[in-house]
């Protein structure tokens, strides 16, 4: 009986050796586990380079530019206007899964979003406005965040002394050597300070009525710096200003410097043919 008694220790002894050995075994596969097919990783699985989830590629450019590398964007870029988009179940169950979902106030859905993401994703509501002193403000405020700062800082550094070539090169090309006269739709005035244009009126978001014409054609500017994203067309078609589309959305590859650097190039285009 003593070695009968004995017998069954043993074996129930390895018995549950072998089911903790199993148990540990799939927790161990479960936290290693790689990203899923969208490319997001649970939220928390990565502290070295966290998931970050943005609305559109304007968001994402800033948490690249900040120094993220692993950035899922929601809204396509085929989609102009951003705030129309209406998000996908599978966009919602991505945002579940980030460590930071980045969001703009503006934004329809930022409600849906604000509740998908649940208690595991920090909400980071992003200042969208590509005037270089704000933009740079914001990549080192999202780096400090993401604890990224390092590459935040070297971005800055970057964007910095290209942001002064583009500064020289419009200057070089002002129509006579004068800085022009421009007006801009409020979200475009960025571009302007970087011109050095004179900014002489604004108009926008609102549909632009009858007397803001009016007074902007009296402005006589050589420039309409228009927001390709909110555009109405033509705004002072008369006048012989020259309408420039400016682009504040970067494209797939969300790099924000090129927004600059193809809001530069259109100017200069723009004051050459004044």
């Amino acid at each position: 009986m003593a070695r009968t008694r004995d017998r069954i220790t043993t074996v129930l002894a390895l018995t549950l050796s072998t089911a903790f050995t199993l148990t540990a075994t799939g927790c161990g596969s479960e936290n290693t586990s790689s990203s899923s097919s969208s490319g997001v990783q649970p939220a928390g699985k990565n502290e070295d380079a966290p998931v970050v989830v943005a609305t559109t590629s304007w968001e994402g450019a800033f948490a690249k530019a900040a120094g993220a590398t692993d950035v899922k964007v929601i809204v396509p870029e085929s989609v102009q206007h951003a705030p129309d988009y209406d998000p996908k179940p599978s966009d919602l169950a991505a945002v579940a899964g980030a460590d930071f979902v980045l969001y703009a106030p503006f934004e329809p859905y930022a409600a849906k979003f604000k509740e998908a993401a649940g208690s595991d994703a920090k909400l980071v509501e992003v200042n969208l406005d590509n005037d270089a002193d704000k933009a740079k403000a914001e990549v080192t405020r999202l780096g400090e965040m993401f604890g990224t700062q390092d590459a935040a800082a070297k971005w800055i550094k970057s964007f910095d002394t290209e942001y002064a070539t583009l500064q020289n090169d419009l200057k070089a090309a002002w129509p006579d050597g004068k800085a022009p006269t421009a007006v801009a739709q409020v979200f475009a005035t960025w571009s302007a300070k970087m011109a050095g244009a004179e900014l002489v009126g604004t108009y926008g978001p609102e549909a632009v009525t009858a007397k803001q014409l009016s007074d902007l054609s009296k402005t006589k500017p050589q420039l309409v710096l228009d927001n390709v994203h909110m555009t109405t067309g033509k705004v002072l078609p008369d006048s012989g200003a020259r309408q420039v589309e400016i682009v504040n959305y970067p494209a797939r590859d969300l790099d924000l410097l090129a927004v600059y650097e193809n809001a530069a190039t259109a100017v200069e285009k723009a004051m050459a043919a004044s």
